[in-house]
């Protein structure tokens, strides 16, 4: 037996406080809080967000995180996730979780994995001991976890291959019927994916066929997957012309300043990406006004923040020639320092888009920020 609220119905619902043009200011409701949207969600693939504490993410005003079904399902193990009082207590997170549902490391694993109707069987990337997922399973797995948001299981595709798109989409969407009748606990929120590649009417098929299933939410699967970044935005933008309007809108796997503006401009609520603390591991730093090598040597005498204008611990007290010393230094503070900076930066960008939706000025905000930046729309082609 679930221990769950006593009208667990109550706990998750979307509410639209803001519109500006397509851009969408709202307030997402769920077990274990409020959520601001438009956000962004950092990435705690194992159930950490690399190199940063739990207590260091609330101070950044981190509002929700992602976890991996397929890694924390190989290791630990759901069970032992469950045994521990669920994913939000092992990992020492107060806050909203959302589990993806390891759709899309399945199928990334190539010739590890063989898909039939059912499901897929694969072979782990750790040990190659041979594993099976099916949408029942799939499901069974997030709610050992016990995310506040799951996903279903869906069957990614290449995205320029539309004979391979049409099987992967028509099977993902049996596959979310499956899901829904899986589904168990009332105090978890399952998400349907849409998928398409960038073929227009196979997104439309896909947004109507999952619109008409009912999910209290949607993802944008299947992007930022290699094709241009035009394809991407117009495939946004079919979609979230078809969605429910009174329901969030995921982009799964995107997390520039760019992916944000331009997906809150065309209706996006949600994004989660590994980026920050990917960049933090390579010596990047994310700013307004674009990257920062900080193995570059003409920081080794640069007393200035990363950022003058930004708020967060690292900009606060470090300089970039300290952060220069600890990168060649090869020290772990680095990764932490960069990485509190990285998601920070995004964070940040997306509570200040949500203010501008809330005071009709996005555009205006959108374009002050993309030209920091030096960015437009036919430069990401």
């Amino acid at each position: 037996m679930w221990n769950t609220p006593e009208k667990p119905q109550d706990n998750f619902s979307f509410e639209l406080i803001a519109e500006d043009g397509d851009a969408r200011a709202g307030i997402l409701r769920t077990p274990h809080g409020e959520i601001r949207t438009p956000i962004f969600m950092p990435v705690g693939t194992q159930a950490t967000v690399k190199a940063v504490t739990p207590a260091q993410l609330e101070e950044i005003r981190v509002q929700i995180l992602l976890s991996n079904t397929y890694h924390l399902y190989l290791r630990p193990g759901a069970d032992t996730v469950a045994a521990m009082g669920g994913l939000h207590r092992f990992m020492q997170w107060p806050k909203p979780i959302l589990t993806d549902s390891g759709g899309f490391q399945v199928f990334s694993l190539g010739p590890l994995r063989r898909i039939d109707e059912d499901g897929v069987t694969f072979k782990s990337h750790i040990d190659g001991s041979t594993h099976r997922f099916t949408p029942e399973s799939a499901i069974a797995i997030e709610e050992k976890l016990g995310a506040d948001i799951i996903m279903a299981f869906d069957e990614c595709s290449d995205p320029l291959d539309k004979t391979y798109a049409i099987q992967a989409l028509e099977r993902t969407h049996r596959w979310a019927e499956r899901c829904l009748k899986a589904k168990t606990r009332p105090d978890q929120a399952l998400f349907g994916i849409v998928q398409g590649g960038i073929f227009e009417d196979l997104r439309q098929a896909s947004a109507r066929r999952l619109s008409s299933l009912d999910f209290p939410g949607y993802a944008i699967g299947g992007l930022s997957v290699g094709e241009s970044k035009m394809d991407m935005l117009k495939s946004i933008e079919v979609v979230n012309g078809i969605l429910p309007r009174q329901k969030p809108r995921y982009l799964m796997g995107v997390g520039t300043p760019f992916d944000l503006l331009e997906g809150i401009r065309r209706g996006v609520d949600m994004f989660d990406c590994v980026l920050p603390t990917r960049l933090a591991r390579h010596h990047a730093a994310q700013t307004m006004c674009g990257r920062l090598n900080l193995a570059n040597s003409a920081f080794s005498l640069d007393e200035r923040p990363i950022d003058e204008k930004c708020g967060c611990y690292t900009c606060a007290h470090f300089s970039r020639a300290y952060l220069r010393h600890l990168v060649v230094a090869k020290e772990m503070l680095a990764a932490t320092l960069l990485s509190i900076h990285n998601i920070y930066t995004l964070v940040e960008l997306s509570q200040q888009i949500r203010q501008s939706i809330i005071e009709k000025r996005f555009n205006e905000f959108s374009s002050h920020v993309l030209t920091n930046l030096n960015l437009n729309v036919s430069d990401q082609s």
